[in-house]
């Protein structure tokens, strides 16, 4: 049965006797083609079945908002959204930072609170599970690691994670430029360390010199903060093998998407590191994909859950990456749903661009709250309701709508309540977890994490002997200069024959993204 059978069309019999302003509504949720089944309309304290609320599939790519207070549904509401998805066969990215999410995977259990909701909307509810990976970044808690490299990852995204300035962030970019210059690969953060290193030593002053704009009191800021990140235990997530993003745009053998969780729990006390993280997965998707156009459906929709964490602090140049990548990566067939607790944590320029809208209820105790909900008010457009007061009285699992119809209008606002997912509402047990985790395919492709050669060996294997000189090599010395640290570094034959497997030549500096991430080879 697909989700446009599941409720009552507007235009059935039972949305004929729709009062008029609320028949008026329901009827800007009346498509021609695929859609979503968000819930029913709320109109005059009555829930009306034969309302229904739903978003087209085709603009899940335009991107969008689920906003609200603590404990008021958003979890829910990303559960809903991802099983329809799934079921019609578009991928999913979770970011699970409560460890809510990987019920998704099981049946749910009826109840009676669930065939309560069910009845209140007109849903047909039927125990569902959906095809679900689940991950974890650098292997931290259940799931397949997900790793990245330091060239990748880059400057701008890394400097933001290490909580650099402006200045120190630009500096930081400079040692990534010598670092590709010189073919130095960066793959964890003992390379990054090391090339800093060298450049903050008596050998690599010289080196230091020639890179414009980099102090070496601002080499030493950077040293010591890669330091003391790596004290924090912050290594495991930077290395090989690195994920590739196409695994994220997998669908099961029976066409339905996979539902990919990124388990975050065991990383909560690192949050900026985990939204880094989630922006690294975005721009190297946009790197890897094609040009796709108009689509009757997504390729992809990602959740960025605690969206608040990636804007705090940031600074300009990072905020207008962040926005172009979101206005770019459309193009590209993937959606984005930021998920916070008010729109006032997302910048202006990418709210603007989130053309579907769930807003959860808001809580308004302090002049501060009145304030942000003012400001939540002033992001929706005209509507028939009183959304002050509607806001702050909508229950858990309740939340105001509007989402761009097939033509790429808004839809007119609606209070909504909201279907009842067919997954588990809850964690699945970790030992069944980990039984997924060890029989995917993927599992052997990333659990072992390999330290190949890269900038730390070359760098130690360089460094000159210690050992007396033998008389014939103080004889050459007195004929010609010794060749620098860097110069033997580039003559050495494992070097050329990196640089041949991984199609550069000497000198030539790596592609990078908006963000500063390479691109690379698939």
């Amino acid at each position: 049965m697909s989700d446009s059978e599941s409720v009552p069309s507007a235009g059935s019999p039972e949305s004929a006797a729709l009062p008029g302003a609320a028949a008026r509504i329901a009827s800007g949720y009346v498509f021609a083609g695929p859609a979503l089944d968000l819930g029913a309309l709320l109109w005059d304290g009555r829930c009306l079945p034969g309302a229904p609320v739903r978003v087209p599939l085709s603009v899940l790519n335009r991107h969008g908002l689920v906003a609200g207070a603590t404990g008021t549904g958003k979890t829910k509401t990303l559960q809903l959204i991802a099983e329809q998805l799934s079921a019609r066969g578009v991928p999913v990215f979770l970011a699970d930072v409560k460890g809510d999410l990987s019920g998704i995977a099981r049946p749910g259990r009826d109840g009676d609170r669930v065939r309560r909701r069910a009845g209140e909307v007109g849903q047909r509810w039927t125990p569902a599970g959906f095809p679900a990976e689940f991950y974890a970044l650098g292997g931290l808690g259940h799931g397949i690691p997900v790793r990245a490299t330091v060239t990748s990852f880059g400057p701008v995204l890394l400097a933001k994670a290490l909580r650099l300035n402006r200045t120190q962030e630009q500096s930081l970019g400079l040692v990534f430029h010598y670092a590709d210059t010189k073919g130095l690969e960066l793959i964890d953060l003992k390379d990054l360390r090391a090339v800093a290193a060298f450049l903050t030593s008596d050998e690599g002053r010289a080196e230091l010199r020639a890179i414009g704009g980099l102090s070496a009191a601002t080499a030493g800021v950077i040293l010591r903060a890669l330091t003391e990140f790596e004290a924090q235990g912050m290594a495991d997530f930077f290395g090989e093998p690195e994920f590739d993003t196409a695994d994220l745009l997998r669908t099961a053998p029976d066409g339905r998407g996979v539902v990919s969780v990124l388990e975050l729990p065991a990383v909560q006390d690192k949050p900026l590191l985990f939204s880094t993280f989630l922006m690294w997965l975005l721009a190297d998707l946009f790197h890897d994909l094609p040009e796709a156009g108009d689509l009757d459906r997504p390729k992809l929709v990602f959740f960025f859950d605690e969206a608040h964490l990636l804007f705090e602090d940031a600074s300009r140049a990072f905020l207008e990456a962040i926005t172009r990548t979101v206005r770019l990566i459309r193009s590209k067939g993937v959606g984005v749903f930021f998920v916070t607790q008010t729109p006032k944590d997302v910048p202006g320029d990418v709210l603007g661009q989130l053309g579907n809208r769930i807003q959860h209820a808001v809580r308004a105790f302090t002049p501060d709250d009145h304030k942000a909900l003012r400001a939540t008010v002033r992001t929706f457009p005209e509507s028939a309701y009183d959304l002050e007061e509607l806001l702050t009285g909508l229950g858990t699992g309740e939340a105001v709508v509007t989402v761009l119809g097939e033509t790429g209008a808004p839809t007119p606002v609606a209070a909504t309540r909201l279907r009842a997912p067919e997954s588990l509402m809850g964690p699945v047990d970790t030992a069944e977890m980990d039984r997924a985790v060890r029989g995917s395919a993927l599992h052997d492709r990333y659990a072992q994490a390999v330290d190949r050669e890269s900038a730390y060996e070359k760098l130690s294997a360089a460094r000159p002997r210690e050992a007396a000189p033998s008389p014939r090599a103080v004889s050459r010395e007195e004929h010609e200069e010794e060749p620098s640290l860097v110069e033997q570094v580039v003559r050495s034959g494992v070097f050329r024959s990196l640089a041949r497997s991984v199609g550069t030549q000497i000198g030539r500096e790596i592609t990078r993204s908006l963000f500063g991430t390479a691109r690379r080879r698939r």
